[in-house]
């Protein structure tokens, strides 16, 4: 399902991380836990972003997206309205598999917090011990908290400069965890590779099943394009179509996080640039709305 659709609402979480309601009323309908959409800022702008959905209202008919401005096209979905228009297609990739396992820990790091989020809502209804373990560098890049204490039996919240919660990484809670007797039943991970890939093997030695969301380069999210291929136990797996979700014992991290790095060096250039290039006009509007005040006098206000 592809079309023009209306933001109904944005909010700014952080710095660099936004919120936004958009109107899709056959989408919120169909999509299930763990699926993704593909969003352009506008027919006319040919880069596509994937972006999993957060959450969703069947009843109202919309979709709740949080992303991270980290290139250009972030940077210019971020500068979008109410009341403006995106192209979005979606639902898409495989929902994530909800049964009732018994004892599942969710492990989310940053913006990963925000896919995880209804993957939670699902184990919870289907009547699993949920507990959430919610990482990020620092207090201001943790979100989600208020939805997932109110869904978690547990939230245990990990900071890298302790800020907020516990001054550890999300391996550390993880590990105490896998190392009671039981030990969790399944671990959902979702966030930058590099926690996703030290998760699989913190549980690894435990026996316990783990399931990773892979974020990867994606550009037609239907598996024509191929950008988003992995290996997963020794064979080409398209995260599009074949995932998001696999096991992440057997996902090729090394070769997965070397494809990611292959344009870093130009993605930090474009980030540097849009955040210049929003600061400079946040300063002209800032500007324009101080030279449009005026007294009674006719004389510009300060």
């Amino acid at each position: 399902m592809q079309g023009q659709h209306r933001i109904l609402s944005k909010r700014k979480l952080s710095d660099e991380v936004y919120r936004m309601e958009i109107e899709a009323p056959l989408v919120a309908r169909e999509r299930k836990a763990g699926q993704f959409v593909i969003v352009q800022c506008d027919e006319n702008y040919a880069e596509r972003i994937p972006l999993t959905i957060a959450d969703a209202n069947a009843e109202t008919g919309s979709v709740t997206i949080i992303f991270q401005t980290v290139g250009a096209s972030t940077h210019k979905l971020a500068l979008k309205e109410p009341g403006d228009g995106v192209v979005l297609l979606g639902p898409l990739g495989n929902p994530t598999h909800i049964e009732k396992f018994g004892w599942a820990v969710c492990v989310g790091g940053g913006i990963g917090l925000a896919p995880l989020h209804p993957i939670v809502k699902a184990l919870k209804a289907a009547g699993n011990r949920v507990t959430v373990i919610s990482g990020a560098r620092t207090a201001e890049l943790l979100i989600m908290q208020d939805e997932m204490k109110a869904l978690a039996d547990e939230n245990i919240v990990v900071t890298d400069d302790g800020t907020a919660g516990r001054k550890a990484l999300v391996t550390e809670p993880l590990g105490e965890l896998c190392g009671q007797t039981p030990p969790p039943d399944i671990v959902v991970t979702v966030g930058p590779p590099i926690m996703m890939k030290f998760c699989a093997a913190t549980t690894k030695p435990f026996g316990v099943k783990t399931l990773a969301s892979l974020n990867t380069i994606m550009i037609d999210g239907t598996g024509m394009c191929g950008g988003c291929r992995v290996s997963v136990g020794g064979q080409t797996k398209f995260v599009c179509v074949d995932g998001p979700e696999f096991d992440a014992h057997d996902v090729d991290w090394a070769q997965m996080m070397t494809r990611l790095g292959a344009y870093k060096s130009l993605e930090q250039a474009d980030h540097d640039r849009c955040h210049l290039e929003m600061s400079v006009e946040a300063l002209e509007a800032k500007n324009a709305g101080a030279a449009g005040k005026v007294d009674t006098s006719g004389k510009a206000v300060k």
